[in-house]
């Protein structure tokens, strides 16, 4: 194996490693990608890439369109229409000030002349979708929050790059006034809208007439968005961002068929590409840059992370209809990315050469505002938004479809137990009996676009699909399972008439079979008229399963095993599909008739349906 080679897996490696212990050890994905790229260049020297600065800003830039145009397609308008007010003083009022402030900051406290310190500032600007989303992830934001500091990231961070290079240019191109700032804001918005919007309306047109076999579609986008980028970048300089995150966000508001295909395939290779890129740029510094780091880089980075950003949203939002602790939050949470280490590391260079020395410092500052943010905000995000009641506290509960009697009953035993419970359902009549009981319900179609931009489910863990009918629950498991994890992602048994093996669903097409093969809705239900009702029991040292299932009879024919309730009060669905064990401690969930000995002995708590 070559030692290019050899270099590119070490990389992928690490940050797929990175990726999976971030997720295992519920820390930050961006702080463990940086301090494995710290120890995989300057601390060890094992990644030393030996690149121009201007080809690995290259490539930088090609990995960075396919994380934006990915960024583009997660925004819909739907949400817009929600927090449009919020996201339209983020993006128009809030580069400017951030910028003014940012630039004051460099020049008082960092101690850079006023052409470093003003590009500083507009570099600083951006806080985008390579650390946000990863946050977002993790946070369990509710969904206006969400949707606030996640259009504010992705298109800032266009903005940001546009707002460099103009300053850039006013200030080392020999001529520059408004005229030709004004002229290049004009071929960039040129650019973005062309290539950008039409590109993307263009080609989402020919996907839905057919033009590319399904195959190909996939292929052709992850080789067409770095095209518009290089494109747009030849238009206009550094205006290829702005236009990839136009493309995606036109695309992804297209309605599509394959949509969520194309944005899943994107969203993957986003993740390896970040993966790699916060492994890659932090290899590069090396102990020269920290030598040019001082106590005036340390106030600044503390007035841009304690003073800048406040007082940026406090007055971007001033009189906006945003709630108070949504504002607290985004006075908060900015950290900086990807986009903005590599703004600095083209721009920094090329502002030494224009005679401006203190420019050397661009990068080594940028990167210790990218590290101290990313720490900060990725531990605190959070804790903060729980305790502004903005985030769920964890994720415990079922989002159950269909409100079935039975499904009813289950979701009264659950809230019993202070289990969270969100009971969806398209007939209004149906929830009756849960909104008398105090359940949490949503009276639609669970596939629908309201329910996509409107259903709260970040506090649930488990999805429940119930209705009467097979195919229904198959479809909503398949759409809504990722938001779970397909291993949480249930659905009830399907009847005799699917139940052939040659001819039912295969798992690939479903959610797991929840309880029973055999536990149907009109199994469920009929046993439900007929007494059985859905019990608990606790067990310990002494009373455990062994003892639990002589008393009982026959799993399935005699009764039927629901779940169980860790000692730390987490839910766990049962299903023959997964490995489940029950210990000491654990309350178990079952399904019996009434009178059963479990229940005669006095050690079962009878939910009485």
């Amino acid at each position: 194996m070559t030692t290019a080679a050899s270099l590119l897996l070490i990389v992928l490696a690490a940050g797929l490693a990175s990726q999976w212990a971030a997720w295992r050890f519920k820390v930050p994905v961006i702080v463990v990608l940086i301090a494995v790229g710290l120890v995989l260049g300057p601390i060890t020297g094992i990644v030393a890439l030996h690149l121009p600065p201007q080809e690995l800003t290259g490539l930088i830039g090609l990995g960075v369109s396919i994380i934006l145009f990915d960024g583009g397609m997660a925004l819909k308008l739907g949400e817009f229409r929600r927090v449009g007010h919020g996201v339209g003083r983020l993006t128009i009022l809030g580069p400017p000030l951030a910028w003014l402030f940012g630039s004051l900051a460099a020049h008082y406290l960092g101690g850079l002349s006023w052409p470093v310190a003003l590009v500083l500032g507009a570099i600083l600007v951006v806080t985008g979708p390579t650390v946000i989303l990863p946050l977002l992830r993790g946070a369990r934001l509710n969904k206006e929050t969400s949707s606030l500091l996640k259009w504010e990231g992705i298109v800032n961070d266009p903005v940001g790059v546009l707002l460099t290079v103009l300053t850039f240019q006013y200030l080392t191109t020999a001529g520059s006034g408004p005229g030709r700032i004004l002229a290049s804001l004009g071929g960039a918005i040129a650019a973005a809208a062309v290539l950008g919007g039409l590109g993307g309306w263009l080609t989402g047109w020919l996907y839905r007439r057919g033009a590319v076999p399904e195959h190909l579609k996939s292929p052709i986008l992850m080789v067409l968005v770095p095209v518009i980028y290089w494109v747009s970048n030849l238009v206009q300089h550094e205006a290829g961002l702005l236009s990839v995150t136009v493309m995606g966000l036109v695309m992804g508001n297209m309605k599509l068929p394959e949509r969520e295909t194309l944005h899943h395939s994107q969203e993957n290779l986003s993740i390896i590409l970040l993966s790699v890129l916060f492994i890659v740029i932090p290899s590069q510094l090396n102990a020269s840059h920290l030598h040019l780091l001082n106590w005036q880089t340390i106030l600044f980075v503390l007035a841009i992370v304690l003073f800048v950003r406040p007082l940026t949203i406090a007055l971007a939002t001033l009189g906006a209809p945003i709630r108070r602790n949504d504002k607290l939050l985004l006075a908060w949470i900015a950290p900086r990315g990807i986009v903005a280490a590599a703004t600095a590391g083209i721009f920094g260079p090329a502002l030494v050469a224009a005679g401006f020395p203190d420019a050397d410092q661009l990068l080594p500052v940028t990167f210790l505002v990218i590290v101290v943010t990313v720490l900060a905000h990725g531990f605190t995000i959070g804790r903060m938004a729980r305790r502004l009641g903005l985030a769920a506290k964890n994720a415990n509960g079922v989002l159950m479809v269909g409100a079935s009697p039975w499904a009813c009953a289950f979701a009264r035993v659950l809230k019993s137990l202070d289990i969270d419970v969100l009971l969806v359902d398209g007939a209004y009549h149906r929830l009756k009996e849960a909104r008398m009981a105090g359940i949490e319900v949503y009276y639609g179609e669970i596939l629908s676009e309201h329910a996509e931009h409107t259903l709260e489910v970040q506090h649930l863990s488990h999805l429940l699909c119930a209705t009467d009918n097979d195919f229904h629950n198959a479809l909503a498991c398949k759409a809504q399972g990722p938001r779970f994890g397909l291993h949480r992602t249930f659905q009830l048994a399907t009847d005799e008439a699917s139940a052939q093996e040659l001819k039912r669903l295969t798992l690939q097409q479903r959610g797991y079979f929840a309880f029973d093969p055999a536990a149907t809705f009109s199994l469920l239900n009929q046993r439900l008229q007929d007494g059985w009702t859905v019990s608990t029991s606790k067990f310990t040292t002494s009373y455990g399963w062994s003892e639990f299932t002589q008393r009982m009879g026959e799993r399935g024919r005699d009764w039927l095993l629901l779940g169980g309730i860790s000692p730390e009060g987490l839910l766990r669905l049962y299903a023959a599909e997964q490995s489940f064990k029950l210990e000491a401690g654990w309350t178990v969930l079952y399904f019996a008739p009434a009178g059963t000995p479990e229940e005669a002995k006095g050690d079962g708590k009878l939910a009485d349906a």
